[in-house]
């Protein structure tokens, strides 16, 4: 649903009803407007927006001939999407009034700084924490 603005505002708006902890929600680099998208939750009631998801991704096990992945596509993640990431950032910073926390590649204190100054108020990191568990404490 999350590639479908008025799904995303319906969406938000339900979500709003039932509840009055803060309702952020994660979008979706795989669509054609991500400012469209953010809009959406923000008309829906949303206090804030994540971005990015993971970007659909391929890989190829040249020797059996087929992909590496039984869905085929999978979610490509880490510092290979900090550019895509830092982009859909700035472009939603210029077009909603809601916070907007980044994400997406996020491995040095640098990585997040930059994240700030592209207009995300809060950064989040996954893959750091993954390749080393006791990234977060590096991060600064």
């Amino acid at each position: 649903f999350g590639i479908d603005p008025k799904v995303v505002e319906q969406v938000t708006k339900a979500v709003r009803k039932v509840t009055d902890k803060p309702v952020i929600v994660k979008l979706s680099p795989n669509v054609t407007d991500i400012v469209e998208i953010a809009k959406a939750v923000e008309a829906g009631g949303g206090d804030g927006v994540s971005l990015i998801n993971t970007i659909l991704g391929m890989a190829i096990d040249i020797h059996r001939r087929k992909p590496v992945l039984g869905n085929i596509y999978g979610g490509l993640s880490g510092p290979a999407v900090k550019p895509v990431a830092l982009r859909m950032v700035h472009q939603v910073y210029k077009g909603v009034n809601i916070p907007i926390m980044g994400l997406g590649g996020i491995m040095t204190g640098t990585d997040a700084i930059e994240f700030m100054m592209a207009g995300a108020q809060a950064v989040q990191v996954g893959v750091a924490t993954m390749v080393d568990p006791t990234a977060i404490s590096t991060i600064s």
